[in-house]
């Protein structure tokens, strides 16, 4: 790494990876500066977990350099896994071991005393809500707790730069909102997060920067509000009483919307893409009222991350995020 950028704990410049005649990835660039996180987001089979591996060193790019922490993930992989930790999509713990062992079982492995390693082991048990459990074998606790085990064993060793690969996959959305705390609590102590994700929710509370890649290709890189910016204007819902009165809200909604309308007739929804909002909406409403429509719900709302990746890659995340109550402005009718 150049000097004078030791302000950044990540960069990759240019990383090739093919799979025999699949390319994983296509050229790939990325930095995350010191206490940052990025959140790269992307379908599956896009590239996340091949460029996650690359960067912890499991994997040899074709193509491109890397570094983390200052060191060469080709010429100096020693010193980058001696900086980074990673949590992958799976909980790697040892079912038969208690929680307090699991701990004390990494923390020798990375060369601690005895001593150091039953401190380190209790410290982390306490900051993830496990004392309690730590005596329990762990092929008896949740998911939740699992994955909260799974990263307390990748924090062992106080890593600069943690890498987490979905780490909320399959959790319920109480687990899901323990482990946004406790990432938080990681980027507050100054560690430099890498976060793979499908939960647009999620990288929208957690990245200060987003990167999306489709077929191993960087897509698009900025803010949330810069990701959602590229999309424009507003979304504006309508909720019917009477589904019979969908023609006419799609018409109203083509006039004075910016895109094609959507409907819904199961949930008798009704919705566009508006430059004008309020404006927009007032319209929409006094026409329908004209015509005494009854809207039982109205709503209007900027784009979410779900907007933008629908817009890049022209599907839908697997796992649509949930707006939350900050995105959207609600009337009732």
């Amino acid at each position: 790494m150049a000097t004078g950028e030791s302000e950044i704990a990540v960069r990759a410049e240019g990383l090739v990876k093919s799979f025999g005649s699949t390319k994983a990835l296509d050229g790939v660039d990325l930095e995350i500066p010191r206490g940052q996180v990025l959140g790269l987001l992307g379908p599956n089979g896009a590239g996340k977990t091949t460029t996650v591996r690359i960067l912890t060193t499991l994997l040899r790019p074709d193509a491109g350099r890397a570094y983390v922490a200052g060191h060469d993930v080709l010429g100096q992989p020693a010193e980058v896994r001696r900086s980074i930790s990673l949590s992958g999509q799976y909980a790697a713990v040892d079912e038969h071991l208690t929680g307090a062992e699991n701990l004390y079982m990494v923390g020798r492995l990375y060369g601690m005393s005895r001593a150091d390693a039953r401190a380190r082991a209790r410290e982390l048990l306490a900051r993830f809500r496990l004392t309690d459990d730590s005596d329990r074998p762990a092929k008896g606790y949740s998911g939740g707790m699992r994955r909260r085990l799974d990263l307390a064993g990748a924090l062992v060793a106080k890593p600069a730069v943690v890498a987490l690969d979905e780490p909320t996959t399959g959790l319920d959305p109480r687990s899901r909102m323990d482990m946004w705390e406790v990432i938080g609590e990681l980027v507050e102590d100054g560690t430099t997060v890498l976060l793979t994700t499908q939960y647009l929710e999620e990288a929208d509370q957690l990245a200060d920067t987003i990167m999306v890649i489709d077929h191993g290709k960087v897509i698009a890189r900025g803010t949330a509000d810069q990701l959602k910016a590229q999309v424009g204007g507003e979304r504006l819902e309508l909720v019917l009483a009477e589904p019979t009165d969908l023609p006419l809200a799609q018409q109203v909604l083509a006039d004075v919307g910016s895109g094609e309308p959507q409907i819904d007739t199961h949930t008798r929804r009704a919705e566009v893409l508006v430059d004008t909002g309020t404006k927009a909406l007032i319209e929409a409403l006094r026409r329908l009222d004209q015509h005494s429509v009854v809207v039982n719900d109205v709503a209007l709302h900027r784009p979410t991350l779900d907007d933008v990746f629908l817009a890049l890659t022209g599907r839908a995340a697997e796992e649509p995020a949930q707006e939350s109550s900050k995105s959207k402005k609600k009337v009732k009718a």
